[in-house]
């Protein structure tokens, strides 16, 4: 059931009207281990345990500030964060540190608690245990409270009251994913929320028999606003799994798509190729995705070649082609900029996948970076954005804020928003090259990165896919191209330096012939050493300096200057 935008200024009256229209209908559903159903919540329940935490913050926080909202997966996020909403105060999603990248993810997460300047944090008690543990690591949240809601009692829910606010508060701050630089604070308001909800609302065609499915991290904006806060929306019943129960298994989103009857689910692209390349016969022969209307693809660049072997491998099993919605979103827009409609088939233009149908919801412009006007149809420049998804600027930092989101054209037409992306657009279509920081270019030509990736990628069995890095290094007084590639250690003997140096020599070969640039060094690293956002994008200017700063531990090394085949780990 959709509810009318209009007489609501925030996610609080969008929540407490969906528990007055839906009260008992199921909204939301975790699903333990990716598959058995787990803990649930009515919209009546939600919306009241939203209020009792409310009521507990309140207590210890003052309105504005910022709270931490840091839960492993699962539905004890949901009403920490609309807690931290309806006490007035401004949500700081995040993961705790854990697994083998967790001093990356200690790394990053003392940025964040630093840069907002937390005073709260809400976590559960097996978290809250090793308190002091976190606090060594991260000083910072030594001066913070700690709060685990499920002390908070159900009554305390009589307590909350509205908190007096701006006309359009801050609802949460998100941290950019850092795919090119540090990652700095999103200040998303409320009026953005509900401006992009309704555009997806709309392009997605969300309806009453609507049913969401989301494995993405609640810390990143796809996962939360398409995964927890569009369900609140469009008043859908929502089932969220764990990321790393997706990682693990991957069939598991296939047959939770195929027994919940879900219409809306989606990932980043090489959550489709993970599902080609490692969905058994056996896990595929009992699906049934017929139910799946809209599987959004956005994150990272959209491959036609993803699409068509997904839909080969799963059309048989009731996968439509027209359900693909290729889409382009960033932060500091609060999620989507455009996407292909749902229905709508996927736009092709040669290898290119057109990222979005623009209608006019976004007022989407392809600027020249260097002279600040407007190119041609069809012709690549920057992808300047404005509109009321667009956020006012980062937390804290007044001249990235300026750059960033106060640009103007030559002319003078703005503010927009410089998102850094470089596209073009064709028939009405968002067609996305690259990233702006990312463009190599190698003796007067402009080559971007992932054109190179897909190619090393391809070269050759061993290689991982979407486990590929190039990037530009310093060599005398021009740029040359870098490869760093990921191993498939069950497609290779590990232990042979003759057979490494036949991947490498592919991957040259392949880069060389088909962009007619010779890669200048290759790296063969072991799964799982390129350094990825928390979307899965490759952050390549960490890698190229880990590669530079000898961080890297290569299995084998090639160099153009012709240095041997260097075996360095095993």
């Amino acid at each position: 059931m959709h509810l009318a935008v209009a007489r609501q200024r925030s996610l609080i009256d969008l929540l407490r009207d969906r528990a007055a229209t839906q009260a008992e209908d199921c909204a939301y559903t975790f699903l333990d281990d990716g598959e058995t159903p787990g803990p649930s919540l009515t919209w009546r329940a939600l919306e009241g345990r939203s209020r009792a935490i409310a009521a507990a913050i309140t207590r210890r926080a003052d309105p504005g500030a910022r709270v931490l909202v840091m839960f492993p997966p699962s539905l004890d996020f949901v009403p920490a964060f609309f807690g931290v909403l309806y006490a007035g105060a401004i949500a700081v999603p995040a993961y705790p540190p854990t697994g083998s990248r967790a001093d990356c993810t200690i790394g990053r997460l003392r940025g964040m608690v630093s840069d907002a300047g937390v005073t709260l944090v809400l976590a559960p008690s097996s978290l809250i245990a090793r308190a002091s543990m976190l606090q060594v690591a991260i000083p910072e949240l030594s001066v913070a409270t700690w709060l685990d809601p499920a002390t908070v009692q159900d009554d305390e829910a009589d307590d909350w009251r509205l908190t007096p606010s701006d006309r359009d508060p801050i609802a949460f701050l998100q941290y950019t994913s850092g795919s090119t630089s540090a990652p700095r604070g999103v200040t998303v308001s409320h009026g953005n929320l509900l401006h992009n909800l309704e555009q997806t609302h709309r392009q997605a065609g969300y309806d009453d028999d609507s049913v969401s499915l989301s494995w993405l991290p609640v810390n990143h904006d796809m996962g939360l606003i398409n995964g927890v806060l569009q369900p609140v929306f469009s008043g859908c019943p929502a089932h969220l799994m764990a990321p790393a129960a997706f990682l693990q298994r991957p069939a598991r989103w296939l047959h939770a798509i195929s027994r919940l009857g879900a219409t809306h689910s989606g990932g980043p692209n090489f959550a489709y190729d993970l599902c080609v390349r490692r969905v058994t016969e056996d896990d595929a022969a009992a699906l049934d995705l017929g139910s799946w209307r809209v599987a959004y693809n956005g994150s990272e660049p959209v491959r036609r070649s993803t699409l068509e072997s997904f839909q080969r491998t799963f059309g048989a099993r009731g996968f439509r082609w027209e359900s693909f919605s290729p889409a382009y979103g960033l932060a500091e827009s609060t999620l989507l900029v455009a996407s292909i409609p749902a229905g709508m088939a996927p736009v092709l233009r040669g290898d290119a996948v057109a990222s979005g149908l623009l209608d006019g919801e976004s007022n989407v412009q392809i600027v020249d970076p260097s002279t600040l006007t407007q190119v041609a149809a069809g012709e690549v420049g920057e992808i300047w954005v404005s509109g009321r998804s667009v956020a006012s600027g980062y937390w804290n930092q007044h001249p990235d804020t300026v750059e960033t989101f106060q640009a103007r054209t030559a002319d003078g037409r703005g503010p927009f928003l410089r998102t850094g992306d470089l596209g073009f657009v064709e028939n009405g279509c968002l067609f996305v090259t690259g990233r702006l920081k990312d463009v190599l270019i190698v003796r007067g030509m402009k080559h971007y990165p992932q054109d190179l990736e897909a190619t090393a990628e391809r070269a050759h069995p061993a290689v991982r896919a979407g486990c590929c890095a190039a990037f530009a290094l310093e060599a005398g007084d021009e740029e040359k191209i870098a490869i760093v590639a990921e191993i498939d250690v069950r497609e290779h003997p590990r232990g042979n330096a003759h057979d490494l140096s036949q991947v490498m020599a592919s991957i040259r070969l392949a880069v060389a012939s088909t962009h007619h640039v010779a890669p200048h060094s290759v790296a063969l690293v072991s799964a799982g050493s390129i350094p990825k956002t928390t979307s899965g994008k490759l952050q390549r200017f960490l890698c190229r300096n880990a590669l530079v700063d000898g961080a890297f531990q290569p299995i084998a090394s090639w160099r153009e200057d012709g240095a041997p085949v260097e075996r360095v780990a095993s």
